[in-house]
């Protein structure tokens, strides 16, 4: 379970920070797709959220 929360958050990291460089704001008005260190948290934090509840 424990490996399964920590792969989940890199991946969820990852997707986070991927989706800042492909899609992220322009305007820098987003608070979590604006910076890339917030979205890669948002990211691995969902991940890891879902992970738990399987």
């Amino acid at each position: 379970m424990l490996t399964r929360m920590v792969l989940s958050g890199v991946f969820g990291g990852l997707a986070g920070y991927g989706w800042h460089k492909l899609v992220g704001c322009k305007s820098g008005g987003c608070p979590i797709t604006a910076n890339p260190y917030f979205s890669t948290l948002w990211g691995a934090a969902i991940a890891v959220i879902l992970a738990a509840g399987r």
